[in-house]
């Protein structure tokens, strides 16, 4: 009852402010400003109502699509509305005894307001699906002649609820995954956000992307269900083994917690994937030796590992492996991407947040991920394909 009682004030606060600011304005101005405001509060209420009035599985992809859809609207509009009722109210505070309001403020509230609405509908319309692939030479002392020039195509963090109505944009993406020519297509986890049923018929759009030797994935801490808030522990087992099975049907081999060898030419590819699971900042990870145990003499080892704090953790300096893959900080889905600089808020929690990072001889590279979670938007964070080209050093 708050929250409704908490948005009907603002909804009478902001018609107090179009009054005060426009209402003396020509009518050509205030009349619009009006009508806008109203169908975007229709837009907002009709979006409450369809949540509050849902009684359908919480992970329907529709479900999901309806609470992103919510996130994005409180972010794009009640917040702007919010700052801007503040900024034209503290106006009228300070000449309370004059009467009136201050101009200035108020249209810095107007701007603000208008500023962040513009730039979130950009990143949420388009934005989201601007999908960039980001192609790196990586030179590997010793390196297998026959694994000279081997193209590894890496995707991460799909959330597929995201792509809800949007099938056409993810066919795309799995159209540059094929003009990358990858000789391998890795994913490193999180197929869903809460649960199985988000997944869709996703599956007959993903296996079109294929690589020259194989398909393989991993399963992110998401796809084990511990978001979904009516889960029971023998739900959560159900829900992975469902996830599990949907990728495979995507046309991937998953890797729990096991290793594969993925044979090119006389060179011998050594692929080991490992489960994330848990919810931040508490995750619990496969064991990493047991994910080994059997795997032999390889020419490069491969580690498919979702969240990049573990190769801080548990990889560097304590094992072999040559090239690590992770996912799952989607870059925060915002930050400041040029050709030059990168950064994200992201770096207060994950070191490693996107890139190529290297100790000694070891390799890490964490991708921004494929699709968006929470919010429907990336504002300057693309989301990414990434192509590794690996090269004899």
């Amino acid at each position: 009852m708050l929250l409704y009682l908490s948005l009907i004030v603002i909804e009478i606060l902001m018609a107090l402010v179009l009054r005060d600011s426009l209402g003396k304005r020509p009518r050509v101005i205030y009349y619009p400003a009006v009508i806008i405001n109203i169908i975007l509060s229709i837009w907002f209420w009709t979006l409450l109502v369809q949540i509050k009035s849902y009684k359908g599985f919480y992970d329907n992809p529709e479900h999901v699509r309806m609470l992103m859809s919510m996130a994005g609207t409180v972010c794009a509009l009640i917040v702007p509305k919010v700052l801007l009722i503040i900024l034209h109210f503290c106006g009228k505070l300070i000449r309370i005894k004059r009467g009136g309001h201050i101009r200035w403020l108020t249209n810095s509230g107007f701007i603000i307001a208008s500023m962040i609405f513009i730039v979130l509908i950009i990143s949420s319309l388009y934005g989201r699906f601007n999908f960039k692939v980001e192609t790196l030479e990586i030179k590997i002392d010793g390196l297998h002649k026959d694994l000279d020039g081997f193209r590894i195509v890496q995707i991460s963090d799909l959330h597929l609820a995201s792509f809800y109505s949007h099938k056409k944009a993810l066919a795309n993406a799995m159209d540059k995954i094929n003009a990358l020519k990858p000789d391998l297509l890795v994913n490193t986890g999180d197929f869903v956000s809460y649960g199985w049923r988000e997944y869709d018929s996703n599956d007959t759009i993903l296996i079109k992307a294929r690589g020259r030797y194989g398909n393989y994935a991993i399963l992110g801490n998401h796809d084990f269900g511990v978001y979904h808030p009516w889960f029971t522990e023998a739900d959560k087992r159900d829900n992975v083994l469902l996830v599990a099975k949907k990728a495979q049907e995507s046309g991937y081999t998953v890797l729990r917690d096991t290793n594969t060898i993925v044979k090119i030419g006389d060179a011998r590819l050594g692929l080991i994937g490992i489960n994330t699971i848990g919810i931040f900042p508490v995750f619990k990870y496969g064991n990493l030796n047991k994910a080994m145990s059997g795997l032999g003499p390889c020419d490069l080892k491969i580690l498919l590992s979702h969240d990049p704090n573990q190769w801080i953790s548990e990889v560097a300096g304590k094992t072999d492996i040559d090239l690590t893959l992770s996912g799952h900080t989607h870059g925060m889905q915002v930050g400041i991407y040029t050709k030059n600089f990168r950064w994200s808020p992201a770096v207060r929690y994950y070191p490693h947040w996107n890139g190529l990072y290297r100790e000694g001889k070891q390799l890490h590279y964490v991708n921004r991920g494929l699709g968006v979670l929470g919010i429907p938007f990336r504002v300057w964070m693309p989301p990414e394909i990434t192509l590794i080209i690996l090269k004899r050093g």
